[in-house]
């Protein structure tokens, strides 16, 4: 009988060190991202509301995909082919209302299939079975996101080809694809990205089956399908801020047009929770700066606590806490500040 790998071994302490440095959402709709067939999840991921985080293992795996990219490179330019802007210079394409991505790289000359023709380059590490597949249907049936990816990329750079370039991590097997440009299928993704980043309500799912096959693994299925409820606060979040069209974020409640990114990821006192975030019903409010939201059979005011209402913290870590309104409670949140936090 195998004794089981106990927590404080090499590898979980590895796993752990790399859980601790989560990478925190990005602040733009990333192209990798615009094939996803489902627009409420990439309102979700943009708007920081559901945010998926990674065990050692997989982040382990992400970093090897990286570290991948050097050597294909190194490869590629080892036969002739003329490649540049790779790494910490890759090219970044901006299609504007917060939609925007980084190249791998651009390859000016030497792909043997067309030695003179420029390509854009799309670097991805598979599993045995996904390389498999890829190999077998080619990238757009395979991977409709890679090529939604790499479509983008050549109409934002203007170039009409691209090399995509596949490593199978279990036995080191190439396949490479050129895939033409595509305007029709690169302009719809750019317009799918727009009207997601800018829609200021959540769009209807995917699939309405908990168990649809696009569904069961997806990061969103525990918001969509079980709690309705976000479990993040920040301004993505809150009913008083509209994504705009120059890729900025305005403040209604502070009338401000930038939200800086980093204050953005905690958010202000006067958070309010968007409706479409939580199970609650919203009510009108006599205060234009907080919401009413009628949870267990009670009004209960979100807002700023100064304002006496209650903080989307604290909703969001027991709302049935806030709904009892418990004496001593609250008159620990009035005369000395505190909260509630489960």
């Amino acid at each position: 009988m195998k004794i089981p790998e106990p927590s404080h071994s090499i590898s979980a302490l590895i796993d752990q060190a790399h859980e601790r440095r989560q990478e925190p959402p990005r602040p733009h709709l990333g192209a990798s991202m615009l094939g996803h067939p489902c627009d409420r999840y990439l309102w979700l991921n943009f708007r920081w509301a559901v945010q998926e985080e990674f065990s050692g293992r997989i982040l382990r795996l992400f970093r090897r995909g990286q570290l991948e990219e050097n050597q294909i490179v190194s490869d590629l330019r080892s036969i002739g082919i003329d490649i540049r802007q790779t790494g910490s210079k890759q090219m970044r394409v901006d299609f504007g209302s917060h939609v925007s991505g980084s190249l791998d790289g651009i390859i000016e000359r030497g792909v043997p299939e067309a030695p003179k023709k420029k390509h854009i380059a799309e670097f991805k590490t598979h599993s045995k079975k996904s390389f498999d597949d890829v190999e077998k249907n080619g990238v757009e049936k395979s991977k409709p996101m890679h090529f939604a990816q790499c479509q983008l990329y050549m109409h934002g750079t203007e170039i009409d080809r691209a090399l995509y370039v596949a490593i199978c991590k279990d036995d080191d097997r190439i396949y490479t694809e050129r895939i033409r440009y595509d305007e029709v299928v690169a302009l719809k993704l750019i317009e799918k990205g727009h009207r997601i980043a800018l829609a200021d309500r959540m769009p209807e799912p995917l699939s309405s089956d908990p168990s649809w096959y696009q569904c069961k693994f997806c990061p969103a299925h525990e918001f969509c399908f079980d709690t309705k409820q976000t479990k993040h606060v920040n301004c993505r979040t809150c009913a008083n801020s509209t994504a705009m069209e120059d890729s900025t974020w305005r403040c209604e409640r502070h009338d401000s047009d930038d939200i800086p990114v980093e204050f953005q990821r905690t958010g202000c006192d006067s958070h309010v929770l968007h409706p479409d975030l939580v199970p609650w019903q919203r009510k009108d409010s006599d205060n234009e700066w907080q919401a009413v939201y009628f949870i267990n059979g009670k009004d209960i005011k979100n807002g700023d606590p100064a304002d006496g209402a209650y903080a989307s913290k604290e909703l969001l870590s027991n709302a049935e806490a806030c709904v009892e309104g418990d004496a001593f409670v609250e008159r620990l949140r009035s005369e000395m500040g505190a909260r509630i936090i489960g």
